[in-house]
């Protein structure tokens, strides 16, 4: 998957490649802005719908004899690859939707939540041709993927919904809801054996997001913040430094414009390459540490058309320095 971080129309967002996207052009860096076209996460997988050919060859995303790292309940003695016997078409006691998706459970989900048609999902997958072709699989990657379902192919955005979390299940997803006969693109119906680890959402609004408390700690420029969790680090970040961190942005409204947390990926990324309330703040941080900022326009976007207005709150957890 690759990493892109893109503050704007202001936020860090993630292009994930996953079987399942439809769109994942690299996002363009943009000097001061919290913008990053590069990234520690892997190359992407086969369903997704659009953008970098390297991204949707389902052989490029590591060796083929990778172990996967499956952590189905089914057992580690059993192939989440192996090719279904019931590949070639639905069997008789596969529900079907109006749409013509059809599906079976193959495991019963455990956790009773449901994903929303623009939450963003954590999943192990494998996906089939009907002639038995195995063109993508999180598992020979040995990680999970996590994606939005407002960013897939209609078949995966309908069939998740079913799903709630804990659950395995079998899909057959017509061509009309899959790749449409695209060139590139694997063909025909196609079928995903998909388990549904997390339906991962942002935290809501703090209550003190309108204003800086009056316990916050306030630098020269203005930037206010508060340690929310204490790290266990040392070590600060320097304004060149490059950092892993989770974070989630609002507006003083309380409306939040962007959040790793809710992709599922942390975002890695230069200071030197992003809006000076992050260049100075990260910087007040140890390893392990989770603070809110406060970050007032003239060290945020400044006013500019197309980006978060105003005041900016932010709660960054630093995982990591490079």
């Amino acid at each position: 998957m690759h990493t892109r971080i893109l503050f704007g129309a202001a936020v860090l967002t993630l292009s994930l490649g996953t079987a399942a996207c439809q769109s994942g052009g690299d996002a363009e860096a943009e000097t001061n802005e919290p913008t990053e076209t590069e990234g520690s996460a892997e190359a992407g997988d086969e369903a997704t719908g659009e953008g970098d050919e390297t991204e949707t060859e389902p052989a490029a995303d590591g060796d083929e004899g990778a172990e996967a790292d499956n952590d189905s309940a089914e057992g580690d003695d059993v192939d989440p690859t192996a090719t279904p016997e019931d590949v070639a078409a639905p069997p008789e006691n596969a529900e079907t939707t109006a749409s013509g998706l059809a599906s079976v459970v193959l495991r019963a989900g455990t956790g009773g939540v449901r994903p929303g048609p623009t939450d963003t999902v954590q999943v192990h997958y494998a996906g089939w041709t009907t002639d038995g072709e195995l063109f993508d699989a999180s598992y020979n990657r040995g990680e999970p993927t996590s994606f939005p379902l407002n960013a897939v192919i209609a078949g995966w955005t309908e069939g998740l919904q079913l799903m709630e979390v804990g659950e395995k299940r079998r899909f057959w997803i017509p061509e009309n809801l899959a790749y449409g006969g695209r060139p590139g693109r694997p063909a025909g119906m196609l079928v995903f054996d998909v388990e549904l680890l997390d339906v991962l959402r942002p935290p809501e609004a703090p209550a003190d997001v309108a204003a800086p408390p009056a316990n916050a700690e306030v630098t020269e420029s203005g930037l206010a913040s508060v340690v929310l969790e204490a790290g266990d680090g040392t070590e600060h970040p320097t304004a060149t430094s490059r950092v892993t961190v989770h974070y989630t942005g609002w507006t003083t409204d309380g409306e939040m414009f962007d959040s790793s947390i809710s992709r599922g990926q942390p975002a890695t990324f230069g200071l030197n390459q992003v809006i000076a309330g992050w260049t100075e703040g990260l910087q007040l941080m140890v390893t392990g540490e989770t603070r809110r900022l406060w970050i007032p326009e003239d060290l945020a976007y400044g006013g500019r058309p197309g980006r978060p207005a105003g005041m900016l709150v932010f709660d960054v957890q630093l995982l990591a320095i490079q």
